[in-house]
């Protein structure tokens, strides 16, 4: 084996430990349950509250940021998918919410410009840190800024990627973790819905 393999071979291990590093981080909140309860924040679409929904309907819940650069517009696009790919009595009985953990960059002019691209059914919710901090606690979300020096970014916001599928009484039916595709959304909203 020559010493070019080798680097290569342990630059690519180092490289994979970091990616799983960062994907089991973001997928992790605080220990224990969630607790969920009732989300009530300014939204794009005026005051959102879960306790506004109808019965049969459920939220999503994603805690992101417009200026996240990937996993963030991937959840939005995987949640778009799965409107599209779910039976319409299904699609038109959920409410996909981004709830910003990057208040003081995400105005909501900006959420609805951004949550626009992915559909007119998604809303963008913006609260104050105070307002963050009770959610994140209650729901068990992780999320910390990161400063980038020399960036003209400034700063990234590390969190959760899960998403949340609650109730109008703000009970987490489902937690779903991040995927690529949407169909473990789609098999999480469909038992919800069907029962099964």
């Amino acid at each position: 084996m020559t010493r070019k393999t080798l680097w290569a071979g342990l630059a690519s291990l180092v490289l994979v430990v970091a990616l799983g590093t960062i994907w089991w981080v973001q997928q992790q909140g605080d220990d224990g349950e969630p607790r969920g309860g009732e989300v009530a924040l300014p939204s794009t679409q005026g005051d959102f509250s879960l306790a506004s929904m109808d019965d049969d309907e459920l939220a999503v819940l994603f805690f992101g940021y417009t200026y996240c650069p990937d996993i963030c517009p991937m959840t939005l696009a995987v949640i778009r998918q799965a409107l599209q790919q779910l039976e319409p009595e299904h699609a038109e009985r959920l409410v996909p919410v981004l709830i910003t953990v990057d208040p003081a960059r995400d105005t909501l002019e900006r959420l609805e410009e951004y949550v626009g691209y992915f559909g007119e059914q998604f809303i963008g919710a913006r609260g104050s840190e105070e307002q963050l901090d009770d959610i994140a606690e209650r729901y068990n979300l992780f999320w910390r800024r990161h400063d980038m020096e020399g960036s003209a970014m400034e700063y990234t916001v590390d969190h959760s990627s899960s998403m949340y599928l609650v109730d109008r009484h703000g009970e987490i039916r489902q937690r779903v973790l991040y995927a690529p595709t949407p169909h473990t959304l789609i098999s999480a909203i469909r038992h919800e819905f069907n029962g099964n």
